[in-house]
């Protein structure tokens, strides 16, 4: 399976998730936005954090959702790629094998 379709079904699963729990759902959507906008980082900068974090904690949907923030952003592969060597700097070995997942990810969602 594509990381394109991989993206569309977690969001296809989260839909059904928010149709279930939509309080649960909706404060968590409010947690969110509360750090979407520009302060002393810019959202960019805040998506490469929550990249690194969903590189060191293996979570591949995470992956999917803040590499495709980061295409819609305008990250370059360059940018993507140093965030990743911090990611293998700090994980050892599992960042090493979640980085390769986050930049093949990017890869796809970018063309």
């Amino acid at each position: 399976m594509s990381w394109k379709a991989k993206l569309n079904d977690t969001k296809m699963q989260l839909r059904s998730l928010n149709a279930a729990i939509p309080e649960t759902t909706a404060a968590f959507g409010a947690l969110g936005k509360t750090v979407k906008h520009d302060a002393a980082l810019s959202f960019k900068e805040k998506e490469y954090v929550a990249l690194g974090i969903a590189v060191a904690t293996r979570c591949e949907p995470c992956i999917l959702f803040h590499t495709e923030a980061l295409v819609r952003l305008g990250a370059t592969r360059e940018e993507v790629s140093e965030v990743l060597a911090t990611c293998i700097q700090m994980g050892g070995g599992p960042g090493l094998m979640y980085a390769g997942k986050a930049l093949e990810v990017y890869d796809e969602l970018r063309s």
